[in-house]
Formats: C-alpha cells, structure tokens, sequence
C-alpha cells in the first residue's frame, strides 16, 4: 500500500475499534486483526444468519417467505455495531472500502455461484441522503463493484418515501413502514440476476421490499449481501 502526504495529515484508523493505524496498515490495528470475527460456517440457508448444527433454517426463515432467493453477511450486528454507526452518522465513508474487501474476501465463492450481472444498493430517500452526505449501501456497493468488475446501478430502484428508521421498528410494523416505499428507476431492465447490496440485515423486510420491486420488473435470480446480520439461534 503506498503512503502519500495525507495519511500524515490525516492518519487512518482502525475500522473496527477506530484507533490510529501505525503508517502503512490499513483497515485494522494488530489487535483487531488477531481478533476479528466472520459469521461462521453454519448459517440459515436463505438468509445467512449462524444457526444451530444441523439446522437448516433460522427462526425468522421459517416462518416468513421472503422475496430475494438467499442471501449472506460478513459480520454479526454486534460485532460491528460501532463501526457500522460510524460509518453511517460519522461521516466515515473510507470504511466503505474494508467491508467490501471483507465481503471479497469471505463471499468469493458464493459470487461465483450465484453468478450476478450487477450489484443493486438498497436506496436513501433524497432528503435523507442530502442530510448525511451520502447513501452508506451505495459506497459499500461501489467498492465491490471494483473489486468484482460489477456495475453498480444507483438508480434501478429508487426510494419514493421517506419511512422511519427501521431501528425504531418491531414486528410486523415493519412491513407497513415500507409498503410503497420503493419504485422502480427505469423502465428499461434487461437483467437475470443481481445481488442488492446493504450494511444490515435483521428481519429481512427492507431487502424483500427492494427485491419485490426487483421481481415486479422481470428480474428472476435476486440475492442480496449485507455487511453485519442480527442473530438467528
């Protein structure tokens, strides 16, 4: 990695625990390094929350049919929680850059399996973009976009209301947040299978409400990564 003027002006930190980075280390400190944690291998076979051995599907996933086909995340929620609010409200959008290495990295494979044309950030509504800067899904999709020779395609699906934050939210109430949240961005879409990019997965209502929008337009094969997921045991 080379080292240019700013990371003296501006050093860089660590994108987990947000320590100053000795010059020339990138994403992590040391101790992070030692002691970071994927989601393991035993997930749920459609949206990738860990479960127990043997099982096949979380709780959430067997009761509710979900739109996409399968999905799959890099980190638990807790694990990165405070990297995750940083990057959303603290304006650290370099951060961008070590979640999608972190998902080439870890999800390689599973790219490789599901074969995607594309990658498809979950929208912001424009007024709450205007007031952070920038939509978080959008910088996470554009690095791996990069990495994996994908297009990105900002405007596929666009967001037509502005709901409440989804962290507010329980139950079935979620659902309702989002009904007609979504529209589609163009009315040209010749695409077979996309991957919607997002930083959190929790109950899944956010991605199925794309992916529904998605389907609506002709697209057959959706799947979706995310940075971090809730639990599933």
């Amino acid at each position: 990695m080379k080292i240019s003027i700013l990371d003296y002006i501006f050093p860089r930190r660590c994108a987990v625990c947000d320590t100053v980075l000795a010059l020339g280390q990138r994403d992590l400190c040391e101790h992070c390094k030692k002691e970071i944690k994927y989601i393991g291998n035993q997930v749920c076979f459609r949206c990738g929350k860990q479960v127990k051995y043997e099982e096949e599907y979380c709780y959430d996933c067997q009761k509710k049919q979900h739109v996409y086909e399968q999905g799959r995340a890099v980190f638990s929620y807790e694990y990165i929680r405070l990297s995750l609010y940083r990057f959303k409200y603290a304006g650290r959008r370099e951060y961008a850059g070590f979640y999608a290495r972190s998902i080439d990295r870890k999800l390689r494979e599973v790219r490789n399996k599901w074969r995607p044309q594309a990658l498809v950030p979950v929208p912001l509504h424009p007024k709450k973009q205007r007031k952070r800067g920038y939509n978080q899904a959008e910088e996470i999709a554009m690095e791996l976009g990069k990495l994996w020779h994908l297009p990105v395609l900002k405007n596929l699906v666009v967001r037509c209301k502005n709901t409440k934050p989804m962290k507010e939210i329980v139950g079935t109430d979620r659902q309702n947040n989002l009904k007609k949240a979504f529209k589609l961005g163009t009315n040209d879409v010749k695409l077979n299978t996309i991957i919607i990019i997002d930083d959190i997965y929790t109950t899944g209502s956010t991605i199925d409400a794309v992916a529904k929008v998605c389907r609506n337009a002709g697209i057959s094969h959706i799947y979706f990564i995310t940075v971090s997921i809730g639990k599933g045991l």
